[in-house]
């Protein structure tokens, strides 16, 4: 059960804790841009209208949501820094998480619920950041970024475009395979119902085969023979 100081809790953990462990993650890559002289980079902390914007950081009106980074390419740009780029967030919040915790178990800090709360959103971010998946929107996690880096000698989005694009073409033929058998298996049903005479159902499948000229033409002619069949008959 949830009491009044669990309450506070959630709250001081949404409206101050978690913008403030997300500005730090994302930290992380504006310093990793900065020192690999990124271009264009920008750190956008919150969401929403714009409340103020410096050279490189634009703050949004809704702090409390959530941060992100920005930037074009590195300089230099190999694996090696691509790799530094991805592990920047893990090092600044695990290295938040180390010291804030080091400067409470020395008495530095209160061992109060702010603190606690906060080394707790920390090691969060960094646990997630470290399990080495792919995101549901196609994203790759910082540690399955450098996971691709390290076994597959490139970076994620050029893996996860050629996968796509593998996946496509795999779709696109068997799409067009199936299309050709089901016109084969239509075909050789038609010429099975005109073929065979004994199969179940022929009789209204050679109705169907006339037109109606054929037809009339048809009852016509069972007329006549019968008539013809009445007046021969010997009484």
């Amino acid at each position: 059960m949830f009491s009044p100081t669990d309450w506070f809790r959630l709250l001081m953990a949404a409206l101050f804790i978690l913008p403030l462990t997300t500005v730090i993650r994302e930290s992380g890559y504006y310093l990793a841009a900065t020192i690999l002289q990124g271009t264009n980079k920008n750190l956008i902390i919150g969401s929403g209208p714009t409340l103020f914007k410096l050279p490189t950081i634009e703050v949004r009106r809704y702090f409390f949501m959530y941060s992100w980074m920005e930037y074009d390419e590195l300089k230099p740009s190999n694996r090696l820094w691509h790799g530094f780029i991805y592990l920047s967030p893990i090092l600044t919040t695990g290295v938040s998480a180390v010291t804030v915790n080091s400067l409470v178990l020395n008495g530095v800090l209160d061992n109060n619920i702010f603190w606690s709360t906060f080394i707790f959103y920390c090691f969060y971010f960094m646990l997630f950041d470290l399990i080495p998946v792919y995101l549901p929107d196609g994203q790759p996690t910082n540690g399955r970024a450098i996971y691709d880096l390290i076994r597959h000698g490139e970076r994620s989005d050029y893996i996860k475009a050629r996968e796509d694009k593998k996946i496509s073409e795999e779709r696109s033929n068997t799409e067009a395979q199936e299309e050709t058998m089901e016109n084969r298996d239509r075909d050789d049903q038609e010429r099975g119902d005109h073929t065979n005479p004994e199969a179940e159902g022929n009789e209204e499948s050679e109705q169907r085969s006339y037109t109606e000229k054929q037809e009339k033409t048809k009852e016509n002619r069972d007329r006549d023979e019968q008539e013809r069949g009445n007046h021969t008959k010997p009484e």
